[in-house]
């Protein structure tokens, strides 16, 4: 069976107050390969991209707004993940699901300089990441691991097609989907090692500089983003019937 997946993506972290906000909601598209077993347990791979991104001016808190920090990146997500039916999908037409698997994704985050150039964040190590004078700041990987999970409700138009509806929140190792998590580090390092693009990016306020070592993330919570939206499934052998 195939899957056309469209619907919307969201980013929760360091640069937002609320969970959810009609502000972040960015476009998300995908595609599934399902095997039905017929019985509860629906196995599937499937490939999500989507956008996600955040702006310090959206929230309501003064010191977030005079951070004044944003991102935004691509996602492309390749998941493995097992269906469990709440009912008999051989007796009933509407069904009710819950999911959960393994997944890797590639992001790479950016911003827009004072100039407005698009500017990505990775290669100036803005909070000293793979620095020698913070040899515990390792370098984050653009490639990282995420575990998809949520619930869903498909319905059976006929033998043939299946409507679906999903919310799939997917939980990172990374605190690097933004490129923000511990402390400012000094931008007089950040200059000599990597440049002045690196101090402009690292600390945006129109504040005279003096946070070295004070909060500039939060890295005892970490990033993550969901997926909510339609699946359209289509039998991909015309002589197997959905169940």
């Amino acid at each position: 069976m195939g899957e056309v997946v469209a619907g919307v993506s969201q980013y929760n972290g360091d640069l937002t107050q609320q969970a959810v906000s009609f502000k972040r909601i960015k476009p998300a598209v995908g595609f599934n390969l399902k095997y039905n077993s017929g019985d509860l347990l629906d196995l599937r791979v499937g490939v999500l991209f989507a956008r996600v991104g955040a702006d310090d001016k959206d929230n309501k808190r003064a010191d977030y707004k005079a951070r004044n920090f944003s991102f935004k990146t691509n996602i492309q997500e390749l998941n493995v993940c097992a269906e469990f039916n709440l009912v008999d999908p051989g007796i009933y037409l509407q069904i009710p699901y819950v999911f959960a698997g393994l997944g890797v994704f590639h992001f790479n985050p950016f911003t827009y300089d004072n100039d407005g150039n698009k500017t990505y964040l990775r290669p100036l190590s803005t909070e000293g990441e793979g620095l020698p004078d913070y040899p515990a700041r390792k370098q984050y990987s653009l490639f990282q691991f995420c575990i998809p999970f949520g619930a869903g409700f498909k319905i059976k138009t006929t033998d043939k097609w299946q409507l679906s509806y999903e919310f799939g929140y997917r939980f990172l190792i990374t605190d690097y989907l933004d490129d923000v998590s511990k402390t400012y580090v000094s931008l007089e390092l950040l200059n000599l090692r990597k440049g002045p693009k690196s101090a402009e990016l690292a600390y945006r306020k129109n504040y005279p500089f003096v946070e070295e070592g004070y909060p500039r993330g939060n890295s005892k919570v970490r990033d993550y983003y969901f997926f909510t939206g339609l699946k359209f499934a289509f039998n991909l052998s015309p002589q197997v019937k959905i169940r």
